[in-house]
């Protein structure tokens, strides 16, 4: 018989419900709030205050998306076992864990150079399972529990929260690092992590019901089969194709916007600073737009697919980033903040319609590999991710010495990217071609306080 007694965070037949979405929401906050501090606080204090090579904090972050390729038997875990909270609670755990060490590592180095740099790589290798145990299972979690109605405004609640997690932590530990000293470091990374882990313990409580739990896999196939399950579907080896393209194009401009707009523009490092800001913006503006025309639209009625929007984002990426080539040749006449603006909103129009597409995608196919996929598509994300403003990077400094001209080295990788995202566009059309459940792109109205932007992983 089923029990009727009413749910505080389900809302019965369409699934989780507002509230629940924005508990797992927490999750990703938490999540995004002990990143922040690894990636860039640390960074810093490894480049500026003990003035090591800006190679060191690159290569453990590079190290830590690495790991992540560890995504698709991760989300196997989960598969065999049937639920994800426990994935998701122990995920976090690692992720806390390795925080806390980076930062013992950090301060160390001030005084043992090689001793800590060797604990920063093992910090740096449990930061990367943390967050690809915890981030596929929350990704897992939410295709499954999310109602098709809702996965749309749903990756943009979750997104957005992490971006949430970002800006309170800069903002908060910030405060407490000031006057900076090693033991303050570990001090406040130890609270963040303590804070962040107990955050997660409140927010997947009761989310995963014992009635919606995931079947375990009664015959455990190993997971090579499984993974080759999964990639023998064309329309999931085709996603993971996507995500890569459309991610390695939406990071290869992270290290050069800022040294192209003080370079050709004459920009100093404020203003370039507050064109880094314009465009997080955008991104917010972008899949606030998602969310909320895809959902119920104008008058009730939704304006577009998941699909729909991620093909049109990324063509809006795409002549965003033609304008950045064209502007850089064009001088400072050209309206760089409002190109970066754009450039921004269609960034994060198909950052969070993909995300929705993945939800609806993560549950075809093979019965009870939704976390497989889940971890397929999440490594690919991360590869691209680690290697996006690398080679961006990269191309930018070969382009500027062929051609004896720093306009030209910027404007060439601007190019490149914007034709990467149009190929993006076309593997998402030809995927939305073949039925991609867009059922997930009636989404119900959500509050302008909600948010999205990274595929789980940043």
């Amino acid at each position: 018989m089923r029990d009727d007694t009413p749910a505080p965070i389900h809302d019965g037949p369409h699934g989780l419900g507002w509230l629940g979405i924005v508990r797992l929401g927490l999750v990703q906050t938490a999540l995004g709030a002990i990143v922040v501090l690894t990636t860039s606080t640390m960074n810093r204090v490894m480049v500026v205050e003990y003035a090591l090579p800006a190679l060191l904090p690159g290569a453990l972050v590079g190290l830590h998306y690495a790991i992540q390729m560890l995504r698709p038997r991760l989300g196997y875990g989960s598969d065999v076992g049937g639920r994800r909270t426990p994935w998701i609670v122990g995920g976090m755990g690692v992720l806390a864990a390795g925080g806390t060490l980076a930062a013992l590592a950090t301060a160390w180095m001030a005084s043992e150079l090689w001793a800590g740099i060797a604990l920063a790589a093992l910090a740096f290798t449990l930061i990367g399972v943390g967050v690809g145990a915890s981030g596929t299972a929350l990704l897992t979690l939410l295709a499954r529990e999310v109602a098709p109605a809702r996965r749309g405004a749903a990756a943009t609640i979750v997104w957005m929260m992490m971006i949430v997690g970002f800006i309170i932590t800069a903002a908060t530990a910030g405060h407490f690092l000031d006057p900076f000293s090693p033991a303050r470091l570990v001090g406040v990374a130890a609270t963040v992590a303590a804070i962040a882990f107990t955050v997660t313990l409140l927010a997947v409580a009761g989310v995963e019901r014992a009635g919606t739990r995931a079947a375990p896999t009664r015959t455990q196939v190993p997971f090579r089969e499984a993974l080759a399950e999964v990639w023998s579907d064309h329309r999931a080896r085709r996603f993971t194709v996507f995500v890569f393209m459309s991610m390695l194009a939406f990071s290869a401009q992270d290290l050069i916007l800022e040294p192209f707009a003080g370079t050709v523009f004459g920009y100093t490092p404020g203003q370039s600073t507050r064109l880094a800001g314009q465009q997080n913006a955008g991104v917010l503006c972008g899949m606030m737009l998602v969310a909320l025309l895809a959902g119920r639209g104008v008058r009730g009625r939704r304006l577009g697919t998941l699909s729909g929007w991620t093909v049109g984002g990324c063509i809006a990426s795409a002549l965003a980033l033609a304008g950045l080539a064209v502007g850089g040749h064009a001088g400072e006449d050209w309206p760089l903040v409002i190109n970066v603006f754009l450039l921004g909103a269609g960034n994060g129009a198909f950052a969070v319609a993909a995300i929705g597409s993945m939800m609806a995608l993560a549950g075809e196919g093979v019965r009870n590999r939704e976390g497989t996929r889940m971890g397929l598509w999440g490594a690919a994300q991360a590869i691209a991710f680690g290697a996006g403003g690398f080679v961006g990077a990269v191309l930018s400094d070969v382009f500027r010495h062929a051609s004896g001209s720093a306009a030209v080295g910027y404007t060439t990788v601007f190019a490149l990217e914007a034709v990467l995202f149009v190929v993006s566009a076309l593997l998402a059309l030809r995927i939305g071609r073949a039925h991609v459940p867009d059922t997930g792109s009636r989404a119900l109205p959500v509050s302008p306080e909600h948010y999205a932007a990274g595929l789980g992983g940043r």
